[in-house]
């Protein structure tokens, strides 16, 4: 292209590149893309220049050339497919008439904050340092899938899709899929609406999605199946509607969702279930609309209140050390009904483990007989009064100490009745002195033998009363055994 076909704006941007000088068409400072259509030829570029630029052979001025443009209208189609450009390009606050097409092509840098776009197709693209796109508002689909970025990508405050849109999108509208990412990605505030597709991308450092709106109500919101971080996965004050979905990720650090509003009704609102993570935080949630699949992952923290479980969960091999916040039990335990499975021995046994490492025995102990009587609520007609029995007796042999008031309501019962009349000896003279205690005792346990039961016969209601002794003591005796060696073999 000759120097002499340029309009005077392009020509601006010609003599300004080998320097990197910036060009400023902006009329005001905090001026944007977004109103870009109604700009005039004083403020038009078009794409064929640019690339052309970017792709020509720049003779040495001592200065390192870069592309900086602030405020432009671009014309055409940007095309720098498999292109390697070694030079920066910084378009900030422009408008561009056509999405920009950078499959394959290898950057240096890429700055487009504050633009307006109809789209990106940048799959497979290869970047040196930075990609920015804050603060942009791009209608269509921003195809970044496997793409490496030796820096990070900055999305924080951009608007994806169009929220006027009467149909749902084809395709998600924001792919950074199997993508490697080299430090961060910086999301904060932003809002998509459509898909987000992040499966099997690789961060070196955090994701931060802190105040982003996820907008795909009925599918899918957020994509992120085999998700690798290498810190956090910050989403405090999330909005999503439609499922997040992180099954398989690794994320070593936090997967901080607190504040968050995940809505799906009538389906999965959170899906995270075979990952490993270090700490889950659902701390000040509001109650999540839809399912959660927790299913097999493994968690050292998971701080949630249980106000935040919705009304169908699915847990079962979901394994943590520590439960936050510290409640008693009897608030934890009415999550566990709401297993789509129905009863899981698994999720009690794994709730009691987590009061014993927080050193709340008495909690583990009230978990476990929580589960007994779950299980008792499976069992045939005939199990279930023998286990009722235990239960009323000695709580399963979590409650001795309601063994022993029994016994001792019967030794009270039988003292009194049998000390205001004593009954008559077996054989005259040959029968110790009379003691009403040891007496009922003689009765009530089977194994202890202080003389008393075979040498005095007692008549009437009396001999009823001492038949209610006997099976009552065995009773309570059985029970007791069965229920502290349940209780010995568990510990």
């Amino acid at each position: 292209m000759e120097i002499n076909e340029l309009t005077p704006a392009e020509r601006r941007v010609w003599e300004a590149f080998p320097r990197g000088e910036g060009v400023d068409f902006r009329e005001h400072p905090d001026e944007n893309g977004f109103g870009g259509a109604q700009w005039g030829p004083e403020r038009t570029l078009r794409a064929e220049v640019l690339s052309a630029l970017l792709l020509s052979r720049v003779t040495a001025t001592g200065k390192v050339p870069g592309l900086n443009v602030r405020g432009a209208r671009i014309t055409g189609k940007l095309d720098l497919k498999y292109a390697v450009v070694e030079h920066g390009i910084r378009l900030r606050a422009c408008w561009f008439e056509r999405k920009p097409l950078l499959y394959g092509a290898q950057l240096r840098a890429l700055v487009l904050s504050d633009s307006a776009l109809p789209g990106l197709t940048a799959a497979t693209l290869g970047v040196d340092l930075v990609l920015r796109l804050s603060c942009c508002r791009i209608t269509g689909p921003v195809r970044l899938q496997g793409a490496r970025i030796s820096g990070g990508l900055f999305l924080q405050r951009a608007v994806i899709g169009d929220p006027d849109a009467q149909e749902e999108a084809e395709e998600p509208l924001l792919q950074f899929n199997h993508a490697a990412i080299g430090t961060d990605v910086i999301a904060m505030d932003l809002t998509v609406h459509g898909q987000t597709r992040i499966n099997g991308a690789t961060v070196g450092g955090q994701i931060n999605l802190d105040g982003a709106r996820l907008l795909a109500p009925g599918g899918t919101a957020l994509h992120a199946e085999t998700l690798s971080v290498g810190t956090d996965l910050r989403a405090m004050r999330l909005e999503a509607r439609g499922r997040v979905n992180l099954s398989g990720s690794r994320i070593p650090g936090q997967l901080n969702l607190a504040y968050a509003r995940l809505a799906n009704p009538g389906g999965v609102a959170l899906r995270a279930s075979s990952c490993v993570i270090g700490e889950v935080w659902l701390r000040s949630c509001d109650t999540i609309r839809g399912g959660v699949n927790l299913r097999r992952s493994q968690f050292d923290l998971l701080h949630m209140p249980p106000g935040t479980w919705p009304e169908q969960i699915r847990i079962d091999g979901l394994t943590y050390r520590t439960l936050a916040p510290h409640l008693p039990p009897e608030e934890r335990l009415p999550a566990l009904e709401r297993e789509e499975s129905g009863y899981l021995p698994y999720a009690y046994e794994q709730l009691a483990a987590a009061y014993r490492t927080a050193g709340d025995e008495a909690g583990a102990r009230t978990v476990q007989l929580a589960k007994l009587r779950r299980h008792r609520r499976t069992l045939p007609r005939h199990a279930r009064l023998w286990g009722l029995l235990q239960d009323a007796t000695v709580g399963y042999g979590f409650r001795p100490l309601r063994a022993a008031g029994w016994l001792l309501a019967l030794l009270l019962t039988g003292t009194i009745a049998y000390g205001l009349h004593p009954p008559r000896e077996l054989k005259a003279g040959e029968a110790p002195e009379f003691n009403a205690v040891f007496y009922t005792i003689d009765l009530m346990l089977p194994i202890i033998g202080f003389g008393q039961e075979g040498a005095f016969a007692p008549n009437g209601w009396y001999q009823w009363l001492s038949y209610v002794l006997i099976v009552t003591g065995w009773v309570l005796a059985t029970t007791t055994a069965a229920g502290v060696s349940r209780s010995l073999q568990r510990q």
